[in-house]
């Protein structure tokens, strides 16, 4: 569709928003500073196996050069328990959220869900604050661990939380099975196509990452926010001219 065509089919379209895209932002060289990655696991038992995932996988992209932070949820209160965002654990995970470029999320599934506490960090992480959105345009990856076969629902309602919070979550993904087999008494993972997997993940996540964490901006640009900035400034100034 040429612009005339864009003209005389949408009227009340803003010209201005139709700004040509600039193919140089894509082709720019890559950043090589380290991708700073946080990890979120959802379980506070003492063995945690989602833990020890997130642990492993923050060895994994340390080694590929990452730079990683993983939260621990203990004593994070729930969202509506009479309590406001200034509480520390609150503070610490936005803060986390703000730094990073990319998140791990290892939950385990309970009752065919995330759990709770899962549920509750990604809760608590607001979709703007103070006009910045902390989430939007940053790599995700999901991981789930199960106590039995191999189940994929925790890592499927996390994809959906991923969307919601604008985050771009890589196609590959984790779920291990039986995952109180998967690690050795050091609470390291043993050799396993589960191991393999998560490697992958891992090098999916950071590819993605070094792509776009430079040029989050561009992509995340829209068409609507744009042409709602456009009239919002319009209107000030009319205002200024009565």
């Amino acid at each position: 569709m040429s612009k005339a065509d864009i003209d005389e089919n949408m009227p009340n379209m803003v010209p201005e928003c139709f700004a040509n895209t600039d193919m140089g932002q894509l082709t720019a060289a890559i950043e090589q500073d380290a991708p700073k990655i946080l990890l979120l696991y959802g379980s506070l038992r003492k063995r945690s196996f989602s833990r020890l995932a997130a642990e492993e996988a923050a060895r994994i992209l340390t080694s590929l050069g990452a730079e990683t932070r993983i939260f621990n949820p203990s004593g994070l209160p729930l969202p509506d328990d009479d309590v406001d965002a200034e509480h520390p654990k609150v503070q610490e995970l936005r803060n986390l959220a703000m730094w990073c470029d990319g998140m791990v999320w290892s939950s385990p599934e309970r009752h065919g869900a995330m759990t709770g506490i899962m549920k509750t960090q990604i809760d608590w992480i607001p979709l703007a604050v103070q006009a910045v959105r902390p989430t939007q345009g940053k790599t995700l990856a999901v991981m789930q661990v199960c106590g039995g076969s191999q189940s994929f629902n925790a890592v499927n309602q996390m994809r959906i939380l991923g969307r919601w919070m604008r985050m771009v979550t890589i196609p590959n993904q984790s779920s291990v099975a039986k995952a109180w087999q998967e690690f050795d008494d050091n609470d390291r993972m043993k050799p396993s196509s589960y191991y393999d997997r998560i490697v992958d993940v891992m090098e999916e996540l950071m590819k993605f990452t070094y792509l776009l964490k430079d040029k989050r901006d561009y992509f995340t640009d829209r068409y609507s926010e744009r042409k709602e900035t456009n009239e919002e400034f319009r209107k000030r100034i009319d205002q200024r001219s009565i």
